[in-house]
Formats: C-alpha cells, structure tokens, sequence
C-alpha cells in the first residue's frame, strides 16, 4: 500500500504562490491517478485537482481553476500543485490522494490512499 507525504505549506500573503509536493515515500503512484483536495476550518473536504497516471489529463475545480496547477514527475515518484494568485477563502489543510486501479482515471473520481496534510494559511 502506497503512503503519501505532502510538503510545502505555510503561510503566504494574498495574491502569493505556494508549491505544495506530495511524494510516495513508500511504494509508488506512478501508475495512478492522483488527486489534490482541501478541508478548511469547519467545512467538508472539497476536491481541488487531479491528474491521471501520465499527467495527460488534469481536471480543476472551478474555483482554482486559471490558478493552479497540478503536475507530476513519476521518475521523483511526486506530485505537484502549483498555487497563485493565492486567497484567503484557499487557507485549508490541503491532502493529496490515490486512485487506487492502475492507469485508470475518473476525474473526481474515488480515492483510496490519502497523505496526512499540509497547512496552507493565506493572510491579508
């Protein structure tokens, strides 16, 4: 069973950039979907982005889509979320998470393997 470990929160102003990673460090994703979602302060987890196995194939929430990106390098076994023009209504404990079939991908799909967080706090 994979495990995933997210990096690269913090605390950024509005209308900065934050890169967050999430990387296997035990088995490996690269055959899998992997998604991007946010849980803030009171509210339930909302998906924000997710990738297919090759990183042909992206889907974005509509309320970060235009500024953030999801990529992935499967030789460093990591996936990324580029984040701009950041606002405060995206402070969230952000996860990243697998699909859990091989080369499969359903945008928002369902996802099995989930990291432990990383904080992203955007202030004025």
């Amino acid at each position: 069973q994979v495990q995933l470990v997210e990096s690269g929160g913090g605390l950024v102003q509005a209308g900065g950039s934050l890169r967050l990673s999430c990387a296997a460090s035990r088995g490996t994703f690269s055959k899998y979907a992997v998604g991007w979602f946010r849980q803030a302060p009171g509210k339930e987890r909302e998906f924000v982005a997710d990738i297919n196995w090759n990183g042909i194939r992206t889907y974005y929430a509509d309320s970060v889509k235009g500024r953030f990106t999801i990529s992935r390098d499967n030789a460093k076994n990591t996936v990324y979320l580029q984040m701009i023009s950041l606002k405060r209504e995206d402070t969230a404990v952000y996860y990243c998470a697998t699909q859990k079939t091989i080369y499969s991908y359903v945008p928002q799909g369902v996802y099995d393997y989930w990291g432990q967080g990383t904080q992203v706090t955007v202030s004025l």
